[in-house]
């Protein structure tokens, strides 16, 4: 089962903006991300918890198997960049971590086909979300 997930309406419009356009529209590769978007409690901005996974937030993980710990920064399609830690939200781990907060964990599967299950430790807000 999926922990409950928030996200806020900010992101909500941005990222359903982003779907829609024609090169993500036919993306079956998008159907995870779009499906975390119908099951999110939208809030408006003022409403968002400060310990949930937004965009352009830095959260810090714990992969509960291994023990190692991992800090990234869940980015738009066109920000993403490995070597900075910035993964996108249209990967399969971008899209399961919009939306977590501080204790909940989620189980995703690599590309390599193992199941890992990370825990979110922290969450570190942006000081200005953009999706320009």
């Amino acid at each position: 089962m999926k922990p409950e997930i928030i996200v806020s309406a900010q992101d909500m419009d941005s990222l359903e903006g982003l779907l829609a356009a024609p090169a993500a529209r036919s993306r079956s590769d998008l159907n995870e991300l779009r499906h975390e978007l119908e099951r999110a409690d939208v809030r408006e901005a003022g409403e968002m918890p400060t310990d949930v996974i937004t965009m352009n937030s830095r959260a810090r993980f714990l992969e509960e198997t291994t023990g190692k710990e991992y800090e990234l920064t869940l980015a738009f399609p066109r920000d993403a960049s490995a070597d900075a830690g910035r993964v996108s939200v249209f990967s399969p781990a971008g899209s399961a971590l919009l939306g977590l907060s501080v204790g909940q964990s989620i189980d995703w599967t690599s590309l390599d086909g193992r199941t890992i299950r990370l825990k979110v430790l922290a969450v570190e807000q942006p000081s200005a979300v953009s999706a320009d």
